[in-house]
């Protein structure tokens, strides 16, 4: 029986398994903090008004690996949408697409939030609300999967969404502009435009490297996951 190539295995999935790993570490060191520093760590991590006013890139990346909700649902979540976007997108398009979902569907999101409360349609207060999590990226790479994805991605990707949707309750307060709802919309939507951009170009560079074969010009390297 031939034995599976564990090094491709990786390579070809490198991104899902840096996140899924990075997520798994960063819930070990949180559960060992006191919940002084637990509580220190969340509020400088938030991706709340202020703090992306002081330390965007921070917060925007340590947020993405912290939760308040369970961490083993989690692990399970991220595990069913980004090893089924990473097959779609490759590595390097699949983190754009999650880095892009996370990033526009906190600035969006936080954007609606910062300019209520300049209004005075917000209180004040709401500039530092606790917002960490990882379903911007999740629901990111759920999207890609869900559209350009194998029938077992679909599937997974679907499983994913209704529980996120109808457990989770992500669309929860959409109608009057909910943190958390807007993002998530946000997020989607990038995962959709962004995510079927990526999948085109990925698939017309692969028609392409197959003509060359075909022709008998494979260059070196070329089938190489990208």
């Amino acid at each position: 029986m031939r034995r599976p190539d564990l090094k491709r295995i990786f390579t070809s999935y490198a991104v899902a398994w840096i996140y899924l790993g990075g997520f798994i570490i960063a819930q070990v060191i949180y559960a060992l903090l006191s919940p002084g520093r637990q509580a220190a760590l969340t509020g400088w991590a938030s991706t709340n008004v202020h703090n992306l006013s002081h330390d965007p890139l921070g917060s925007l990346v340590v947020s993405a690996f912290l939760t308040q909700g369970s961490a083993w649902a989690w692990t399970v979540l991220i595990a069913l949408a980004m090893f089924g976007a990473n097959g779609v997108l490759g590595n390097w398009r699949t983190a754009v697409v999650c880095a892009a979902g996370q990033v526009f569907g906190t600035l969006v999101s936080e954007g609606i939030v910062g300019y209520r409360v300049a209004r005075g349609l917000l209180p004040a207060a709401d500039r530092y609300l606790v917002d960490v999590g990882p379903s911007y990226v999740v629901v990111s790479a759920i999207i890609v999967a869900l559209l350009y994805g194998s029938w077992l991605a679909r599937a997974a990707a679907a499983l994913d969404l209704a529980l996120l949707v109808f457990v989770g309750d992500i669309f929860g307060g959409l109608s009057s502009l909910d943190i958390a709802a807007v993002g998530h919309l946000t997020a989607m939507i990038v995962g959709a435009g962004g995510g079927g951009l990526l999948v085109w170009q990925r698939r017309r560079q692969h028609r392409r490297r197959r003509r060359r074969r075909e022709l008998g010009g494979d260059p070196a390297g070329a089938g190489q996951p990208s």
